[in-house]
């Protein structure tokens, strides 16, 4: 079969389908009114990201001519038509959502309130406000027809001005004034009653612009938000002599140089306006220029203030101590010893994690520490406790992955910090991306060496903890503990490739193994015994891995996919996925574990991991899957997943036509919220319990 013939949906397009389904979480009346905004949030700087990275590939690929169609597999510029298309639809359902939330808000006695809807007592405050806390914060940039254009910066957002003289002149002036962002987006004015009002920073500087041009003789005649994202994608300097971090350090520089790959602007404003800044961009409409409303950076809708009824917000409870972690009588590492545990966030607390650097950090038996870092907090509790392990004499290796999109400066910050701190940096793997999740903690006891491992889904971050749903296993067993080590001594001597037979190793074994399993999955189903595959992933997009999925289809297999993300895979097509099924997720917590399991002929083979099933997870990043051997856990990950199958609210079909329709509550079927369930599921299970030192048993109440 040529690879062109295989029904596949181009990963750009299943992308914007599934920020798409972020767009109904705003637009979903369920959802409480603030949350909505949030979401408006998130869609928006989902959108920022993917211009600026997916978006951009593609420009790049129209400068190829006609290999571009060779290596892409279709024609560019026909892409970025069919995307700029569907971008101007999502943003008119994005603006209908925005203006039917400022109605709804209303009634819940929330106003967001711009310039021209303030009361004499309101525009005295904003005034005042501005002259104390705004006006010193701008730097207006004139526009002049005779010297270069000012620089736009990628990400800011701006005011676009049309001045005219106060003294007559009949000649127009422009100006633009940066939306500046180290201040609150959200001016909360005096309550009056019980109503509470909000203007955005922009209408207040919008409000007051002719304070800061009547000084050179001009006021005001109009004034529009506009924005220019810039292509994102790092250059690597080749130069041999540069270090790694130089490298990285040069070309985050040179992103905010980038070409610009997309310009919104405020659909009100006036032709002329328009086309006098399209021509000073050197733009055209065709250049992926957006019209929008009457604010960009969306994203600062994430932050939005909570006020008013605590009904407008989601009530999040606390998060979960494990069952045998409550006590403080034994160290986490004492109890790994006796029994694998899994941890589950957001709804177990990541102060697990921290706590278990922490007490290595001072345990006298522990000689060392590795570990894998990607994406860290800003004030990284866990960087600090390795930094306290250092100080405590203990050897520390930490990788860090530089090219981490967009973390790359706060991970080059954090690699310095432990550099100068004493630790061992390893400044990730040429070639490749680390995107493993992994530590492993060396203890020496009454001379034996023992291990506790740490292999999970997502980043060794706290903050993201929080929101972020992934999984964790705390393991001593020597197999895996000892594979772990392998995984740390290639990455400080690249040339040493091991053998795996726990552990499923990317770029070098993950494929192959995965293949292997679902041929074996094929090889079952032909012969009549059961076969099952079911995964849990962010995104689908390798093209072999999607091949191998529907010659299981095929076969006879039954596959079910939970993907949040992009799925290339075309389900319910006749004689290609007849018995393939896909959902995806998308609720208050963003779903990020990736879970796979294989019937395997009875013996069912279950694995956590870092990786999706995309090209450059397989073949160009460091992934590693682990095995879960221990019968609880396995339990634990078939009854999560099957409360994710069950669920009825918040679940979208994946079907061949992209139209996230909800998967509905049947007559006389109960209401399954997926992350709402898994919550009182482990609320249930994560019951006190004891270790019985003695005899390492486990006592459970």
């Amino acid at each position: 079969m040529k690879k062109k013939s295989l029904p596949f949906i181009n990963r750009e397009i299943s992308w914007l389908s599934f920020n798409e389904r972020v767009l109904q979480e705003a637009a979903d009346q369920t959802t409480p009114l603030i949350e909505r905004l949030k979401f408006l949030g998130i869609f928006s700087n989902n959108r920022d990201e993917f211009y600026r990275v997916r978006v951009a590939t593609i420009k790049r690929l129209t400068k190829l001519g006609k290999k571009a169609v060779e290596i892409y597999g279709e024609d560019p510029k026909d892409l970025l038509v069919k995307l700029q298309r569907r971008v101007i639809e999502q943003q008119n359902k994005f603006e209908a959502i925005y203006q039917e939330l400022l109605i709804e808000l209303k009634k819940s006695n929330v106003f967001i309130l711009n310039e021209q809807q303030l009361s004499s007592q309101q525009e005295q405050y904003i005034t005042e406000y501005f002259n104390n806390e705004v006006v010193s914060l701008l730097y207006p940039l004139m526009i002049d027809d005779n010297k270069p254009f000012p620089y736009m910066k990628d990400k800011a957002s701006y005011m676009y001005i049309k001045l005219e003289s106060i003294v007559g002149s009949t000649k127009f002036k422009y100006a633009l004034i940066e939306i500046p962002s180290r201040t609150s987006r959200f001016v909360v004015m005096p309550k009056q009653g019980n109503k509470h009002y909000i203007v955005l920073i922009d209408d207040v500087i919008r409000h007051n612009t002719d304070l800061i041009f009547k000084v050179f003789g001009y006021k005001t005649v109009e004034a529009y938000n506009i924005k220019l994202t810039r292509d994102a994608e790092l250059d690597i300097d080749s130069d041999v002599s540069k270090s790694m971090i130089e490298k990285i350090s040069s070309s985050v520089k040179a992103r905010k140089q980038g070409q610009p790959v997309r310009f919104v602007y405020d659909a009100a404003m006036p032709g002329d306006m328009l086309r006098y800044i399209m021509r000073k961009l050197g733009m055209n409409k065709k250049d992926n220029a957006i019209p929008g409303g009457r604010y960009h950076n969306f994203k600062d809708f994430i932050g939005f203030p909570n006020l008013g009824d605590s009904k407008l917000v989601y009530n999040h409870p606390p998060a979960l101590q494990h069952k045998l972690l409550e006590s403080n009588t034994n160290t986490i590492m004492s109890v790994v010893k006796s029994k694998d545990l899994l941890l589950h966030y957001p709804y177990h607390t990541y102060n697990h994690i921290i706590n278990l650097l922490r007490e290595a950090s001072i345990d006298p038996n522990v000689e060392s520490i590795k570990i894998t870092l990607y994406r860290v907090a800003d004030s990284s509790k866990i960087a600090n406790a390795l930094v306290n392990a250092v100080k405590n004499g203990k050897k520390v290796i930490v990788l860090v992955e530089l090219q981490a999109r967009f973390d790359e400066e706060n991970n080059i910050y954090w690699a310095n910090k432990l550099s100068e701190e004493g630790a061992k940096v390893i400044y990730g793997v040429p070639g490749l991306k680390v995107h493993s999740k992994l530590c492993l903690i060396t203890s020496r006891e009454k001379g034996k060496t023992s291990y506790c491992g740490h292999i999970g889904t997502g980043n060794f971050n706290e903050k993201t903890a929080r929101i972020y749903t992934d999984f964790t296993l705390l393991t001593c067993n020597k197999n895996i503990c000892e594979e772990l080590n392998k995984v740390f001594d290639f990455y400080e001597n690249n040339f040493k490739v091991a053998d795996f037979k726990h552990l499923v190793v990317a770029p070098f074994y993950m494929r192959k193994i995965f293949i292997e399993l679902i041929d074996k999955e094929i090889h079952n189903a032909k012969k009549k015994k059961p076969a099952y595959i079911i995964l849990k992933m962010n995104s689908l997009v390798d093209k072999e891995m999607i091949e191998k999925l529907y010659d299981a289809s095929k076969a006879g297999v039954k596959v079910t996919l939970i993907v949040r993300g992009i799925c290339s895979l075309v389900t319910g097509l006749e004689g290609w996925s007849d018995n393939i099924t896909a959902y995806s997720i998308v609720d208050k917590y963003l779903e990020h574990a990736r879970v796979f399991v294989f019937a395997n002929d009875g013996a069912e083979k279950i694995f956590i991991s870092s990786a999706d099933w995309m090209s450059r997870n397989l073949d160009s990043r460091s992934e590693v899957a682990v095995p879960i051997y221990d019968e609880e856990i396995r339990k634990q990950l078939k009854d999560i997943l099957n409360i994710q199958l069950s669920g009825n609210t918040k679940v979208r079909i994946l079907d061949k036509k992209q139209e996230n329709i909800y998967k509905r509550q049947q007559p006389g079927e109960k209401k399954v919220r997926v992350q709402d369930e898994i919550y009182n599921y482990l609320s249930v299970t994560t019951t006190k319990g004891k270790l019985n030192t003695k005899s390492k048993a486990l006592i459970l109440n």
